[in-house]
């Protein structure tokens, strides 16, 4: 929400954190969620705020979700969420623990919280070795983040904020990828990195290409030019592939705005940059939609409502494509 002017800014973030705003949201779970309301009162608290881990644990911060089962299709739950306290992850944190995780959590629905899936906050490991599975298991660039906590913002680092005694910190490298044979619960596998040590500048795109650590299946499948840094870029070497221009009229921004458009010679790519060699796999749809979805805001004089998705409906399917 935003608001149109810094004093209405003001006053709905002072109503937010006065816990004066209702929020409702709706998610598809799995499994039959009891019919009725359900309060679910565990206290959560942040494994890892690098990565965006939390639990449920005695240790946690205060925390209360209403729950209440809106319809059931004869395999998932449509399900109303009122969460009173704005913890990262609450609802989907509480849900995992009462067994229901919404169906297409990557993060809280996974074995990784155990054969239970975290029910009933039973884990049956260690965080480390939780935060290195996870690790291990997933890109966390990809799925992990930090979302829907009050408390939590770029501007308030909280009493972790530097990181410095993060798990994630102490089992991640400076660049970020998991050292194999390192950590407890990591995969005994080679090590392929992809770090310029192992970099030939005379052949990037051999390197690149012959490295098993970089998945194919992405759009950007070449580095842009190199370029000198200055005022005006020169080009040292054109790109290693142009992709064509497309002229899309049903684009309405590209349309009005051209300079907006890929153009491969105002890129630069730093061959000495563990970014610029890394290709980033391409998500499916499925993988860009969480079934849990903000449905309505009510404040002490005002209220905002969104239209329900699809996935929502009482009758709603999961699609064939979804499934695999």
């Amino acid at each position: 929400m935003f608001g149109r002017n810094p004093r209405k800014a003001r006053e709905m973030e002072q109503q937010i954190r006065n816990r004066q705003v209702l929020k409702e949201y709706v998610c598809r779970v799995e499994g039959e969620f009891p019919e009725g309301k359900t309060e679910c009162g565990q206290p959560v608290e942040v494994v890892s705020y690098k990565i965006g881990v939390c639990k449920v644990s005695a240790h946690g911060k205060e925390c209360r979700t209403e729950f209440e089962r809106l319809s059931y299709n004869g395999v998932t739950s449509v399900v109303l969420c009122r969460p009173f306290t704005g913890r990262m992850h609450q609802i989907r944190v509480h849900l995992q623990y009462l067994g229901f995780p919404v169906m297409n959590d990557p993060l809280y629905n996974h074995t990784v919280f155990g054969p239970d899936k975290g029910k009933g906050g039973n884990i049956g490991k260690t965080d480390e070795k939780l935060i290195a599975d996870l690790i291990s298991i997933h890109n966390a660039e990809n799925w992990l983040g930090m979302d829907g906590d009050t408390e939590l913002s770029m501007f308030n680092k909280g009493d972790d904020g530097d990181g410095k005694g993060d798990i994630a910190t102490k089992i991640l490298p400076l660049d970020g990828s998991l050292p194999a044979n390192k950590k407890e619960g990591c995969v005994n596998a080679p090590v392929h990195s992809v770090h310029h040590n192992n970099f030939d500048p005379a052949n990037p795109l051999g390197c690149i290409e012959n490295n098993p650590l970089i998945p194919r299946n992405c759009t950007i499948t070449r580095p842009p030019p190199i370029t000198r840094p200055c005022r005006s870029p020169v080009v040292l070497r054109q790109p290693l592939e142009s992709a064509p221009v497309v002229e899309s009229e049903d684009d309405e921004l590209l349309a009005k705005n051209k300079e907006y458009r890929y153009v491969p010679e105002k890129m630069t790519w730093d061959p000495n940059c563990y970014e610029c060699k890394v290709r980033y796999r391409d998500p499916k749809s499925k993988d860009l939609v969480m079934y849990l979805h903000a449905w309505r805001y009510k404040g002490p004089d005002w209220q905002f409502e969104t239209r329900l998705p699809q996935w929502a409906e009482p009758g709603w399917q999961q699609p064939q494509e979804e499934k695999k």
